[in-house]
Order: C-alpha cells, then structure tokens, then sequence
C-alpha cells in the first residue's frame, strides 16, 4: 500500500481561494458533529479529531471557535450527511461525501457535475464496496514489526502496517481508530502524526488514460466548487 493512498483522496488545499472552501467545509463539519453530539471536544472524541484535523490543515482558530459557538446557540442549519457513487473519467469508481441542507439542490450539483463530464452517477453501493472504510495514521519511523506488536498487544484490528521512505503506515478498520491512536499514543508520547483520518482505500486502483486526464481534474475542480461536497474519493490513477 505505503504512501499512494495520498493520491486516493483529493486535497483541495491548492490555491488560496481553494483554502477558503477548505476553512468553509472544516467550519460545517465541525459545527455539525458539535451540535449533533456535544460542544466538549474532551469529552467528544470525534469532534476532538476533527478539530485535530482542523488544525493540521492550518484552518484558523476564529473559524474553529466560530463552529462551535454556532453550534452551542443551538440554532443554525440542520445540515444531514448525504453519499453519492459512481463511476469518473476513464471509467474510475468515486465516493463523494456531502454535508447538505438541501437534499435536492445537493443531488442535482453532483449530477451536474457527473454529466458534463461524461460520468456515470450511480446507486447507493454501487461502488462503494469496492473501498475499504479505514483508519490511516502516518509517522516517522522505519520498523513497522515493533508497531504491528504494540498493536496486536493493544488488541487492535491491524489491516495493515507499512514503512515507506522512513515513514509508518498504519491502516485499521475505521472502528479502530481511537484504538490506534491510543495504543500508539501510550507506547510513544511524543510521537508526531502526520496523518490521521478516517478515509475510503480502493481495494484496487484503476488506470485512467492520459487522454482522460484534462477530463479528470475537470470533473474534480467541478466537484470541489460544490458547497456541499466535503471530500472526494476515487481510486484513479491518472497516467502522464
């Protein structure tokens, strides 16, 4: 596996305006998880991770703190999690996570998006089975047998434990998570994530002609203009 499933997710942290959309996504998610949950990120863990993330991705505080207030007035939208699957430019299979108030008006962008580039927007499952729902940490390190056994000591579900260019990767079932961190947290207090998420791994990856790729990264921009989409798997592998 290594470090490729960094080109499984789109990062859309670009541009500046791409970092704006960035802040505004960070902002809904972390208001929706507060106001669905609990306000305490100590006592929400959840809500504590994507704070976590948050900060990784350099969000600002204001926007972090503005989520929350916002959440504990108790008012604001009712936002609900909506998927959509199907299939991209050169025949890519994609998961496309939204946060929507709208169902309607939701459904109705990804199409759009979907048709104007010559996709096929499917079903629920219809390409979702095809990627596996899990937890990926990554840190520096280069021996992955001593992480795996301090896992298994743990009692964590380990998919799998790589080391890439002196960097650990650890993949777990997305139920796993807090598990994965703890064990590792305990072992190694001062170790330094520089990954941790709960994402969609492609159990394979599919090659996309480099005739499709203009196609590709069209469909994506279009996507990432949406404001309701949150994150975009696929598991393509655009050739040069």
């Amino acid at each position: 596996m290594g470090r490729t499933f960094e080109n499984r997710k789109h990062s859309m942290a670009k541009t500046g305006a791409m970092k704006i959309k960035l802040y505004t996504k960070f902002g809904k998610e972390i208001y929706v998880c507060a106001k669905n949950t609990s306000v305490d990120p100590d006592n929400n863990p959840l809500l504590r991770r994507l704070i976590d993330k948050a900060k990784k991705s350099s969000v600002p505080s204001h926007v972090i703190e503005n989520a929350l207030k916002k959440a504990k007035g108790g008012g604001g939208e009712d936002y609900q999690p909506a998927r959509y699957e199907g299939y991209g430019p050169g025949g890519c299979m994609v998961i496309v996570d939204c946060l929507t108030d709208n169902n309607n008006r939701t459904i109705s962008e990804v199409r759009n998006c979907f048709t104007k580039c010559d996709c096929k927007l499917g079903g629920p499952g219809s390409v979702a089975h095809m990627f596996e729902h899990q937890a990926i940490f990554a840190f520096p390190g280069d021996d992955d047998e001593a992480v795996l056994e301090t896992l298994m000591m743990a009692d964590v579900d380990v998919t799998d434990v790589t080391v890439e260019e002196g960097m650990v990767t650890v993949f777990a079932p997305h139920t796993e998570f807090y598990k994965v961190k703890t064990a590792l947290t305990e072992e190694n207090p001062e170790i330094k994530f520089e990954l941790e998420e709960i994402t969609f791994e492609p159990q394979s990856m599919h090659a996309v002609a480099a005739a499709d790729a203009a196609r590709f990264e069209k469909f994506i921009n279009m996507l990432d203009d949406c404001d309701d989409v949150q994150e975009v798997y696929h598991n393509a592998e655009v050739e040069s």
